[in-house]
């Protein structure tokens, strides 16, 4: 996720992970060379397009004996899509779809979670694109929280999975005819680094 969804701080807390004695909330930087924002649409309804988005940043505080996850901040830059094919990404970027000159950055905003277990929960926020903002849930897992095994670092990382329409953001391009799916499924993976 090296620059799509910047978020504003999270009222809300996202319960994962398990409990360490006496540890105050920490705040955790999204590390941009251990990030992925990815994706899935259909293609003529033959086969999903596997995209990506380049560069993404964030943030968000994790308490590890409250088991919380709050104040998540990500952003993604729109024109850092690729998907492997040049005149597809440029048109990816245009107007059609994404928009990128006038629309540079996605943004998520969480406002309320529930825990399902000790490390998996959901994430029900807004996500904005093309200046439209709707709900939007992401299913979390918690993968691992620890020291790193190199350096000094101290790390989260998170795997995060959800589905948007594009339609609800005015990305009509290709929707009706069924040539480019309507479902976009997001793929989520990031390791964070303790500040």
């Amino acid at each position: 996720m090296r620059g799509l969804l910047k978020a504003a701080a999270v009222a809300a807390m996202v319960s994962l992970g398990s409990p360490a004695a006496n540890a105050a909330p920490e705040k955790f930087e999204i590390d941009p060379d251990h990030a992925s924002v990815g994706f899935l649409v259909m293609h003529i309804g033959y086969a999903n397009t596997l995209g990506m988005f380049l560069e993404s940043s964030g943030s968000f505080t994790y308490d590890e004996e409250a088991q919380t996850l709050s104040d998540v901040e990500f952003t993604v830059q729109t024109d850092s899509i690729f998907t492997n094919h040049d005149k597809r990404d440029k048109h990816l970027r245009s107007p059609d779809f994404l928009n990128s000159r006038e629309f540079p950055e996605m943004t998520f905003v969480g406002k309320e979670s529930e825990k399902l277990s000790d490390t998996t929960g959901k994430l029900h926020g807004e996500l904005t694109l093309l200046g439209q903002t709707h709900p939007l849930t992401l299913d979390l897992t918690l993968n691992k929280v620890g020291a790193y095994p190199f350096g000094d670092n101290y790390v989260v990382g998170v795997s995060a999975r959800g589905t948007l329409k594009r339609s609800m953001y005015g990305m009509m391009y290709a929707v009706e005819n069924g040539w480019v799916g309507d479902d976009i499924d997001l793929i989520i993976e990031v390791e964070a680094i303790r500040q």
